[in-house]
Protein backbone atom coordinates (compact mmCIF):
# COMPACT_ATOMS: atom_id res chain seq x y z
CA UNK A 1 0.00 0.00 0.00
CA UNK A 2 1.21 3.50 -0.81
CA UNK A 3 -0.06 6.58 0.99
CA UNK A 4 0.80 9.97 -0.35
CA UNK A 5 0.04 13.28 1.30
CA UNK A 6 -0.80 15.75 -1.43
CA UNK A 7 -0.92 19.49 -1.56
CA UNK A 8 -3.56 20.83 0.82
CA UNK A 9 -5.35 23.74 -0.85
CA UNK A 10 -7.46 26.14 1.17
CA UNK A 11 -10.02 27.26 -1.40
CA UNK A 12 -11.65 30.49 -0.32
CA UNK A 13 -13.36 31.69 -3.52
CA UNK A 14 -13.59 31.39 -7.25
CA UNK A 15 -10.77 33.67 -8.45
CA UNK A 16 -7.50 34.87 -6.95
CA UNK A 17 -3.83 33.94 -6.85
CA UNK A 18 -2.24 30.76 -5.48
CA UNK A 19 0.32 31.07 -2.69
CA UNK A 20 2.24 27.93 -1.66
CA UNK A 21 3.76 27.61 1.81
CA UNK A 22 5.89 24.60 2.77
CA UNK A 23 4.97 22.88 6.03
CA UNK A 24 7.05 20.78 8.37
CA UNK A 25 5.47 17.51 7.22
CA UNK A 26 7.51 16.67 4.15
CA UNK A 27 5.34 16.42 1.07
CA UNK A 28 2.45 18.41 2.52
CA UNK A 29 1.97 22.03 1.52
CA UNK A 30 -0.63 24.64 2.27
CA UNK A 31 -2.01 26.67 -0.62
CA UNK A 32 -4.30 29.62 -0.05
CA UNK A 33 -6.77 30.87 -2.62
CA UNK A 34 -8.06 34.12 -1.21
CA UNK A 35 -10.93 36.42 -2.13
CA UNK A 36 -14.38 37.32 -0.86
CA UNK A 37 -16.30 34.25 0.35
CA UNK A 38 -14.50 31.70 2.47
CA UNK A 39 -14.97 28.13 1.25
CA UNK A 40 -12.23 25.63 2.04
CA UNK A 41 -11.53 22.32 0.32
CA UNK A 42 -8.65 20.64 2.14
CA UNK A 43 -6.94 17.73 0.41
CA UNK A 44 -5.97 14.89 2.73
CA UNK A 45 -4.31 11.54 2.11
CA UNK A 46 -4.25 9.65 -1.17
CA UNK A 47 -4.08 5.90 -0.55
CA UNK A 48 -3.06 3.62 -3.43
CA UNK A 49 -3.27 -0.18 -3.25
CA UNK A 50 -2.57 -2.55 -6.18
CA UNK A 51 -5.55 -4.69 -7.15
CA UNK A 52 -5.41 -8.37 -6.25
CA UNK A 53 -4.70 -9.47 -9.81
CA UNK A 54 -2.03 -6.82 -10.28
CA UNK A 55 -3.73 -5.27 -13.31
CA UNK A 56 -4.74 -1.98 -11.72
CA UNK A 57 -4.58 0.37 -8.77
CA UNK A 58 -7.26 1.11 -6.19
CA UNK A 59 -7.05 4.81 -5.31
CA UNK A 60 -8.88 6.51 -2.45
CA UNK A 61 -8.61 10.23 -1.73
CA UNK A 62 -9.72 11.92 1.49
CA UNK A 63 -10.37 15.51 2.47
CA UNK A 64 -12.29 18.06 4.49
CA UNK A 65 -14.69 20.86 3.57
CA UNK A 66 -15.43 24.07 5.48
CA UNK A 67 -18.30 26.26 4.33
CA UNK A 68 -18.61 30.05 4.60
CA UNK A 69 -20.59 29.74 7.82
CA UNK A 70 -18.25 27.17 9.34
CA UNK A 71 -20.25 24.19 8.04
CA UNK A 72 -18.12 21.04 8.19
CA UNK A 73 -18.07 17.97 5.98
CA UNK A 74 -15.60 15.18 5.30
CA UNK A 75 -15.29 13.39 2.01
CA UNK A 76 -13.70 10.40 0.35
CA UNK A 77 -13.77 9.32 -3.27
CA UNK A 78 -12.06 6.53 -5.13
CA UNK A 79 -11.63 4.65 -8.37
CA UNK A 80 -9.95 1.45 -9.52
CA UNK A 81 -7.90 1.47 -12.70
CA UNK A 82 -8.26 -1.56 -14.92
CA UNK A 83 -11.94 -1.94 -14.00
CA UNK A 84 -14.70 -1.87 -16.58
CA UNK A 85 -17.10 -0.14 -16.73
CA UNK A 86 -15.53 2.96 -15.21
CA UNK A 87 -17.46 3.71 -12.01
CA UNK A 88 -16.12 5.77 -9.09
CA UNK A 89 -17.30 5.88 -5.48
CA UNK A 90 -18.01 8.80 -3.13
CA UNK A 91 -18.76 9.30 0.56
CA UNK A 92 -19.74 12.64 2.16
CA UNK A 93 -20.10 12.84 5.93
CA UNK A 94 -21.82 15.60 7.92
CA UNK A 95 -23.03 16.25 11.47
CA UNK A 96 -20.71 13.96 13.42
CA UNK A 97 -22.22 13.22 16.83
CA UNK A 98 -25.35 15.27 16.17
CA UNK A 99 -28.94 14.18 15.47
CA UNK A 100 -29.45 14.07 11.74
CA UNK A 101 -25.79 13.48 11.01
CA UNK A 102 -24.79 10.74 8.64
CA UNK A 103 -22.65 9.58 5.75
CA UNK A 104 -24.05 9.70 2.23
CA UNK A 105 -22.74 7.28 -0.39
CA UNK A 106 -22.92 7.53 -4.17
CA UNK A 107 -21.44 6.20 -7.36
CA UNK A 108 -20.14 8.43 -10.13
CA UNK A 109 -20.12 7.56 -13.81
CA UNK A 110 -19.71 9.13 -17.25
CA UNK A 111 -22.83 10.75 -18.68
CA UNK A 112 -22.15 11.74 -22.29
CA UNK A 113 -19.36 14.36 -22.01
CA UNK A 114 -19.86 14.97 -18.29
CA UNK A 115 -20.20 13.00 -15.06
CA UNK A 116 -23.24 12.13 -12.97
CA UNK A 117 -23.95 10.75 -9.50
CA UNK A 118 -26.40 8.21 -8.13
CA UNK A 119 -27.05 7.57 -4.44
CA UNK A 120 -26.46 3.98 -3.33
CA UNK A 121 -27.01 1.79 -0.27
CA UNK A 122 -23.53 0.27 -0.11
CA UNK A 123 -21.09 2.20 2.14
CA UNK A 124 -17.78 3.24 0.62
CA UNK A 125 -15.60 4.90 3.29
CA UNK A 126 -15.88 6.15 6.86
CA UNK A 127 -15.01 9.84 7.21
CA UNK A 128 -14.41 11.95 10.35
CA UNK A 129 -17.41 14.28 10.07
CA UNK A 130 -19.78 11.46 9.15
CA UNK A 131 -22.32 9.51 11.14
CA UNK A 132 -24.42 6.41 10.48
CA UNK A 133 -24.26 5.10 6.93
CA UNK A 134 -27.41 6.21 5.12
CA UNK A 135 -29.19 4.14 2.51
CA UNK A 136 -30.06 5.72 -0.82
CA UNK A 137 -33.68 6.23 0.29
CA UNK A 138 -32.60 7.78 3.60
CA UNK A 139 -30.23 10.09 1.74
CA UNK A 140 -32.95 11.22 -0.69
CA UNK A 141 -35.25 12.03 2.24
CA UNK A 142 -32.57 13.89 4.22
CA UNK A 143 -33.08 17.63 4.59
CA UNK A 144 -29.37 18.28 4.09
CA UNK A 145 -29.03 16.46 0.76
CA UNK A 146 -28.80 19.77 -1.19
CA UNK A 147 -25.86 20.76 1.04
CA UNK A 148 -24.20 17.40 0.37
CA UNK A 149 -24.46 17.90 -3.39
CA UNK A 150 -23.13 21.45 -2.97
CA UNK A 151 -20.10 20.09 -1.11
CA UNK A 152 -19.65 17.47 -3.84
CA UNK A 153 -19.63 20.15 -6.55
CA UNK A 154 -16.88 22.06 -4.74
CA UNK A 155 -14.83 18.91 -4.18
CA UNK A 156 -15.03 18.01 -7.87
CA UNK A 157 -14.08 21.57 -8.83
CA UNK A 158 -11.17 22.11 -6.45
CA UNK A 159 -9.63 18.78 -5.34
CA UNK A 160 -6.89 17.90 -7.83
CA UNK A 161 -7.33 14.14 -7.25
CA UNK A 162 -10.97 14.57 -8.36
CA UNK A 163 -9.73 16.08 -11.64
CA UNK A 164 -7.59 12.97 -12.15
CA UNK A 165 -10.51 10.68 -11.35
CA UNK A 166 -12.81 12.57 -13.71
CA UNK A 167 -10.36 12.20 -16.62
CA UNK A 168 -10.28 8.45 -15.88
CA UNK A 169 -14.09 8.30 -15.83
CA UNK A 170 -14.44 10.14 -19.12
CA UNK A 171 -11.51 8.44 -20.85
CA UNK A 172 -9.94 11.78 -21.77
CA UNK A 173 -7.53 11.27 -24.66
CA UNK A 174 -4.16 12.92 -25.17
CA UNK A 175 -1.52 13.01 -27.88
CA UNK A 176 2.07 12.67 -26.70
CA UNK A 177 5.34 13.10 -28.51
CA UNK A 178 7.24 9.79 -28.88
CA UNK A 179 9.85 11.03 -26.39
CA UNK A 180 7.20 11.70 -23.74
CA UNK A 181 5.29 8.49 -24.55
CA UNK A 182 8.45 6.39 -24.13
CA UNK A 183 9.31 8.34 -20.94
CA UNK A 184 12.57 9.62 -22.39
CA UNK A 185 11.49 13.21 -21.71
CA UNK A 186 9.22 14.80 -19.09
CA UNK A 187 6.19 16.81 -20.12
CA UNK A 188 7.15 20.49 -20.41
CA UNK A 189 4.19 21.82 -22.41
CA UNK A 190 0.51 20.92 -22.16
CA UNK A 191 -2.25 22.24 -24.37
CA UNK A 192 -5.99 21.57 -24.31
CA UNK A 193 -7.56 21.93 -27.74
CA UNK A 194 -10.67 24.09 -27.87
CA UNK A 195 -12.22 22.30 -30.86
CA UNK A 196 -11.93 18.56 -30.18
CA UNK A 197 -10.94 18.61 -26.49
CA UNK A 198 -7.77 16.58 -27.09
CA UNK A 199 -4.83 17.28 -24.82
CA UNK A 200 -1.26 17.47 -26.17
CA UNK A 201 1.77 16.57 -24.02
CA UNK A 202 5.13 17.74 -25.35
CA UNK A 203 8.66 17.50 -23.95
CA UNK A 204 11.90 19.18 -24.96
CA UNK A 205 11.71 17.80 -28.51
CA UNK A 206 9.42 19.71 -30.86
CA UNK A 207 6.24 17.90 -31.88
CA UNK A 208 5.68 16.83 -35.47
CA UNK A 209 2.20 16.12 -36.80
CA UNK A 210 2.86 12.56 -37.98
CA UNK A 211 4.60 11.06 -34.95
CA UNK A 212 2.18 11.68 -32.08
CA UNK A 213 1.18 8.77 -29.84
CA UNK A 214 -2.48 8.58 -28.77
CA UNK A 215 -3.19 7.63 -25.18
CA UNK A 216 -5.27 8.50 -22.13
CA UNK A 217 -4.53 11.51 -19.96
CA UNK A 218 -5.01 9.60 -16.70
CA UNK A 219 -2.21 7.19 -17.71
CA UNK A 220 0.14 10.15 -18.18
CA UNK A 221 -0.57 11.18 -14.58
CA UNK A 222 0.15 7.60 -13.47
CA UNK A 223 3.65 8.03 -14.94
CA UNK A 224 4.18 11.65 -13.81
CA UNK A 225 2.06 12.61 -10.76
CA UNK A 226 3.24 16.23 -11.03
CA UNK A 227 0.84 16.64 -13.97
CA UNK A 228 -2.04 16.57 -11.49
CA UNK A 229 -1.62 20.30 -10.89
CA UNK A 230 -2.72 21.22 -14.42
CA UNK A 231 -5.60 18.80 -15.04
CA UNK A 232 -8.21 21.58 -14.90
CA UNK A 233 -6.65 23.46 -17.84
CA UNK A 234 -9.57 25.03 -19.75
CA UNK A 235 -10.08 24.31 -23.46
CA UNK A 236 -8.06 26.60 -25.68
CA UNK A 237 -5.36 27.12 -23.05
CA UNK A 238 -1.78 25.89 -22.67
CA UNK A 239 0.86 25.80 -19.95
CA UNK A 240 4.63 25.33 -19.83
CA UNK A 241 7.24 24.59 -17.18
CA UNK A 242 11.03 24.54 -17.09
CA UNK A 243 11.20 21.02 -15.64
CA UNK A 244 9.59 18.49 -13.31
CA UNK A 245 8.78 20.19 -10.03
CA UNK A 246 8.88 23.67 -11.56
CA UNK A 247 5.74 25.83 -11.61
CA UNK A 248 3.39 25.84 -14.58
CA UNK A 249 3.08 29.19 -16.35
CA UNK A 250 1.51 30.51 -19.53
CA UNK A 251 -2.03 30.81 -20.84
CA UNK A 252 -3.71 29.25 -17.82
Amino acid sequence: MRERLGVVPVIVAESASWVAVACACGAMFSISYVAGVEIQVLEGALVEVPTGDGTGMDRRAFGEFVGPGGELASYAFGWTTGSDPHVARLSIGIGAGNPGGGTFHAVMFANEDAHAFSLVDEPFERVPQGGPDLTADQSRAHEDLPFVWWVTDHVMQHDRRAWWMRHWLLGTTCIQTPEVFERHEPVLLISHDADDGVWQLIGATDATGSTGKLGHLHHAVDEDPSLINILDLPPGRSAVRAGVGKPWTGDI
